[in-house]
């Protein structure tokens, strides 16, 4: 039977190749990388998916979840990098953070952003992985595109449709971005729910990484209900700082932060936990920030959850009955992602 749920796809995605992270101040290989997408869909398509073409979208639908100057400075980031000859001298391929205005520094003042183009990514990024090439830009400004396209469907009277998204977006917040994500695409879709449908909107991430960004921009917003279930930052996980389950904001946010190790069962106790409390509290449209990178064997994650877990997490999430949009995160794994996401979808279709 082919899959029914309609793919929400651009190539603009290729045009970010992140050329490494810097990881304790030593350069790794990228692990968000284009591969990730095309796995994807490659197997969506084979299991005979209808592929969308993302639609541009109006950069006011940007501006609704990000600030301003966040917007301006990644939109230029690059080609300021490239003009100050620092890809010559120190020779630097890609735009890399080296100073960030801590709060202990600025003695209760706002900080400046920097006039020098080697400095200035500190204002806005929140670690050294997340580098910034040539098309990044382009490439996160359609991966936005992608997610509202998908929501456009769903308000058309789709039930459900999936965002290949990619660079993923959950780790970045309203004025900062890090964590391989550059723009929010999933709260992005929230914002677009909100104010297309009636009734609150649900976000609930079951990336293998707390939804920080996500958190952060609805954190003292009741009409957008924000839940994640990730490994436990209090052991030692990304982002470490956030994460833990008494932030909850005016009431509408919930976070289940789990062991290292942990499999299929404590996970989908989680996510029905998440799904009940998101129905309690009157929602009537959902957003599913989906990482598969909690299956056992990702690189980037303790936690054991199976193909059957990804499927069964999707029939709980789909049994709301709700509106939904599923967002592409995370999922390192380039052996299994396709397979993955696949089962996940299908537990949709099957609720």
């Amino acid at each position: 039977m082919a899959l029914a749920t309609p793919v929400v796809w651009t190539d603009r995605h290729r045009l970010h190749e992140p050329g490494g992270e810097i990881w304790v101040g030593v350069r790794t290989p990228a692990v968000e990388v284009p591969a990730r997408a095309e796995r994807i869909r490659d197997e969506l398509t084979a299991a005979g998916a209808r592929v969308v073409e993302a639609r541009s979208q109006p950069d006011d639908a940007v501006l609704e979840v990000h600030d301003a100057r966040l917007v301006a400075y990644l939109a230029e980031a690059w080609d300021g990098w490239e003009a100050a000859g620092l890809t010559m001298d120190p020779g630097q391929d890609r735009v890399v953070p080296y100073v960030f205005p801590h709060p202990g520094l600025l003695s209760h003042r706002a900080p400046a952003v920097p006039a020098a183009p080697s400095a200035r990514a500190g204002a806005f990024a929140y670690d050294t992985m997340s580098l910034i090439g040539a098309g990044t830009w382009e490439a996160a400004r359609a991966a936005v595109d992608t997610a509202l396209t998908a929501a456009d469907l769903v308000v058309a009277g789709e039930r459900i449709a999936y965002a290949c998204c990619r660079p993923p977006g959950h780790h970045a917040a309203r004025a900062c971005f890090g964590g391989s994500c550059y723009l929010n695409n999933s709260a992005a879709v929230a914002a677009r729910l909100r104010a297309s449908l009636d009734g609150r909107v649900a976000v609930i991430d079951i990336d293998a990484h707390h939804g920080n960004g996500t958190q952060a921009i609805f954190y003292d917003d009741p009409d957008v209900l924000v839940g994640s279930v990730h490994v436990d930052p209090g052991a030692g996980w990304f982002p470490h700082f956030m994460g833990f389950d008494d932030e909850t904001g005016s009431g509408a946010n919930r976070n289940v932060p789990l062991a290292p190790g942990s499999s299929d069962d404590v996970w989908l106790e989680a996510v029905s936990g998440l799904t009940s409390w998101a129905l309690d509290l009157g929602a009537s449209a959902l957003v599913v920030p989906l990482g598969v990178d909690a299956a056992s064997g990702d690189p980037e994650s303790p936690l054991n959850v199976t193909p059957d877990g990804f499927r069964e997490a999707g029939r709980i999430l789909g049994s709301l009955g709700l509106p939904t949009v599923v967002v592409q995160e995370g999922g390192y794994d380039l052996a299994s992602i396709g397979a993955l996401v696949h089962e996940t979808l299908l537990g949709f279709e099957e609720a």
